[in-house]
């Protein structure tokens, strides 16, 4: 059985959800069609420090807000894939495009359309409030919630084991 720290040293491209992950999973529209989302802002010090060290991250996600992509823009992410109602065909598309092997790829992912990603990546993680389903297919149930700091709780973790975290 490989260990949580293994998997952590293999990691060179993160893949995130949105809803639920990066966000606590509140929708909240304005008049006409904006979008409101709100990001924690440890989750972003993090994913940027994470593409600062050179490594890869993606946003993957089944809805589509102009607030993502800019999110996407200001965290550095190389790809940002809104709408993708089958996340496995977006996930071979990332990968392929990345150059890594499903081994050296983490997932955050929140819910039903994250449990095949969660199941076939090297380190899948799960918000403290993930659903069930996603609970059981992830390595890792972290302790923060989705837009709580899960992604700086996962950044952490990695960067740490792969001697990458800030002063470390």
């Amino acid at each position: 059985m490989v260990s949580l720290a293994e998997r952590c040293k293999l990691v060179r491209l993160l893949v995130v959800d949105v809803d639920g992950s990066l966000t606590a999973g509140n929708i909240i529209y304005g008049s006409g069609e904006i979008e409101h989302k709100f990001f924690h802002v440890r989750d972003g010090w993090a994913m940027k420090e994470w593409t600062r060290a050179g490594r890869h991250l993606a946003v993957l996600t089944g809805r589509s807000s102009e607030v993502v992509a800019r999110r996407g823009r200001e965290l550095g992410a190389a790809w940002v894939v809104q709408g993708a109602s089958d996340k496995l065909q977006a996930w071979d598309s990332i990968l392929q495009s990345a150059q890594c092997l499903p081994h050296e790829v983490a997932v955050l992912g929140d819910d039903e359309p994250d449990v095949p990603l969660l199941g076939i990546c090297g380190l899948g993680a799960v918000p403290a409030d993930g659903a069930d389903s996603a609970r059981r297919r992830a390595h890792l149930v972290l302790r923060q919630g989705g837009g709580g700091g899960a992604a700086r709780e996962l950044l952490q973790m990695i960067m740490r084991c792969q001697g990458i975290w800030p002063g470390n």
